[in-house]
Parts: C-alpha cells; sequence; structure tokens
C-alpha cells in the first residue's frame, strides 16, 4: 500500500521555513570521453538540468543513472559524484577546467578534448544553500537522487518551465544565464515540496509521527512555537489524548521524551540563527524561551559539545565563496570551486 500523504496544514509547517538559494551555477558543455566530478560543502545541495543528453550520473553512492535532454534532479545532501559522457568514464573535478564568467554566479565550462565539436551533452548546474529551518532533519531522510521525472504527473505545471530551460541553455539569448538560474532555483523547490505532499517517500521513523494526524499537529505546533513553554499537560491536549497516551506515544514514534524533542528543536534552530544569520546570542536565547544567556549556553554547549560562540568563528560556505575571489587567473575561480 502506498504511504498516506501528508495533510495540507502540515506541509505548509514543513515548508514554511525552506530556504533554497543558489550560490554558484555552470552551464556545462560534455563531449567524449570526459567527465565532471562534484564536491561537497555541508549544508549545500547540487541541482542539474540535461538541456541536451544523454548524460550519465553517477551518485555518492556509487550508483550510475541515465539522464536523457529535459531531465532534472536535485541531490539534496550533494555529496561527491559525477556527470560523465559514459557510464564507466573517470571524471575529473570541475575545478580542474577554465571556466568563462557569463554573468553574476554563473559561469560556462567546456568539459570536452581540445578539438572537440558542440553537439555533446549541455547540462545546467546549480550549488544551492539548503535549509528547511526548524525541519531541517528532513533532509537527512531523503532520497540521494531526487528527480523531477515523478512530479509532471501530478504537477504538469512544471513542463513549459523544464522546456523554457532547455530553450534558454540551448540558445544563449541574452541574459538567458540570469533566467537559468532563477529557474534552477524554482525548479529545485519544486522537486522539494513534491516529494513532501506525496507523504516524504519510503522514509520512516521521525516521519511517521508526521504521518500520524494527531501527533503530526504537535509536532507542528512544537515548530510554530519552538520557544513556548511547553507543558506535557498542553501537549497532550494538542493530541486530544491523556498525558501518559501522549508521552507513551511519542516516545515510541520519535525515539525521545518530549523535553528532549524541543531541546533539540531548539538548539538546531539556534545553531541556524546564530551561524548563518549572525543573530545576537542574548536575541536567540530570548526567542527560544531561556530565561537567561547562560541557561542558553549551558544548553546549546550539552547537545552541540561547544558554546554558542564558536559559531561565530567558523568559516561559511558564503565566506568560503568570497575568499577564492581573491585568488589570483592561474588559481581556482569562485564558480569553479563553488561546488567544494
Amino acid at each position: 500500500m502506498p504511504k498516506p500523504e501528508l495533510p495540507n496544514d502540515l506541509v505548509s509547517e514543513l515548508l514554511l521555513g525552506m530556504r533554497l538559494r543558489g550560490i554558484a551555477y555552470r552551464r556545462i558543455q560534455l563531449s567524449p570521453p570526459l567527465g565532471v566530478e562534484f564536491g561537497q560543502v555541508e549544508g549545500w545541495a547540487q541541482f542539474h538540468f540535461v538541456a541536451r543528453g544523454p548524460v550519465y550520473l553517477r551518485s555518492p553512492s556509487g550508483s550510475v543513472h541515465t539522464l536523457a535532454t529535459g531531465d532534472a534532479l536535485l541531490l539534496p545532501r550533494g555529496g561527491l559524484h559525477a556527470l560523465l559522457s559514459t557510464p564507466d568514464q573517470p571524471a575529473q573535478d570541475v575545478a580542474a577546467f577554465e571556466s568563462a564568467r557569463l554573468c553574476e554566479a554563473v559561469s560556462a565550462i567546456r568539459a570536452c578534448p581540445k578539438d572537440c565539436t558542440l553537439d555533446g551533452a549541455l547540462t545546467f548546474s546549480g550549488c544551492m544553500e539548503f535549509d528547511l529551518g526548524s525541519m531541517h532533519a528532513l533532509v537527512s531522510l531523503m532520497p540521494e537522487v531526487m528527480y523531477v521525472g515523478t512530479l509532471l504527473e501530478r504537477q504538469p505545471e512544471i513542463l513549459p518551465m523544464l522546456e523554457a530551460m532547455e530553450r534558454e541553455a540551448k540558445s544563449e539569448r541574452a541574459g538567458y544565464a540570469a533566467i537559468l538560474a532563477r529557474l534552477a532555483d524554482v525548479m529545485a523547490a519544486f522537486i522539494v515540496r513534491g516529494w513532501v505532499e506525496c507523504g516524504c517517500g519510503d522514509a520512516t521513523g521521525w516521519i511517521e509521527a508526521l504521518r500520524d494526524p494527531r501527533l503530526g499537529r504537535v509536532i507542528a505546533a512544537l515548530h510554530r512555537e519552538p520557544g513556548r513553554n511547553w507543558t506535557v499537560a498542553e501537549l497532550a491536549a494538542e493530541m486530544g489524548s491523556s498525558r501518559s497516551v501522549f508521552a507513551e506515544r511519542f516516545l515510541a514514534v520519535t525515539g525521545m521524551t518530549p523535553h528532549r524533542y524541543v531541546t533539540e528543536l531548539r538548539m538546531r534552530l539556534a545553531a541556524q540563527w546564530i551561524g548563518r544569520e549572525r543573530q545576537p546570542i542574548e536575541t536567540v536565547a530570548y526567542r527560544l524561551g531561556y530565561g537567561s544567556a547562560a541557561a542558553f549556553s549551558r544548553a546549546f554547549k550539552r547537545i552541540h559539545g561547544h558554546p554558542p560562540g564558536a559559531l561565530r568563528h567558523r568559516l561559511e560556505p558564503a565566506a568560503i565563496l568570497q575568499s577564492s575571489a581573491s585568488e589570483s587567473p592561474h588559481e581556482r575561480s569562485p564558480v569553479a570551486t563553488a561546488g567544494h
């Protein structure tokens, strides 16, 4: 039997905090006998669109997928993978190829032998910052590779967008690079939303709590108000059961107590707000319901193993990209290194 779909209101809750923003894009011409390999930065996804196929994807797990013209896919966790001209083709790091800047954050790469023709495969790829806010744990449950083709029957409005991407990539009209980048962002978001709307595929464990209508209401409430001083009685009322039945059911499905779940949720949000959004620690402590920054810092260190202030000293992906821009022309270009 197929997995039940998630209620529309819960789908909205899951996607409310979605952040999917392109960092760098590449228009890649790929001719035999070459392959292009992409690396990984934590928190970045990778999107690929095939404007002219066939091309082969070697996934992070090592499986090989055949991609035809018009195919689009998202690797939500990125990972070391490659686009190949033939299934068993070795691949070179994307930074090894010369790139030409088309516009801000978009470059063109010709991955082909010196005297190759231009009728090989043509792809448009985007390295994206991907975050689901309070529901970011969902990313770890997503498939390694997510295909747009599985959505076309349910969402036929996607097809004209795919056709537009194909035309823009091939025609190279004025402004095509920027248009392709925006279409790539939208297409990746469609893929994520389609997977969630279909009940998150074959994912189990925590997803079972979301598929349970009564328990799903509790999870949605916690994510809606993570800073509220929730009591077991209030959460049980949200589920419509006694406190003992609620506590037993919550532990059985999620594998943790409600208190532990709320604490981990808060600390996950705290890491995002402090590390990526650079919010003051005192502000984050208040938003998450802590009476003082000291109490918040102790809770943060118990979960993450280091104080929240340590997040400010970590180099963010955007900073990595900016530092690459200062390299000499003979070193890696900012766009060429964006996949690492």
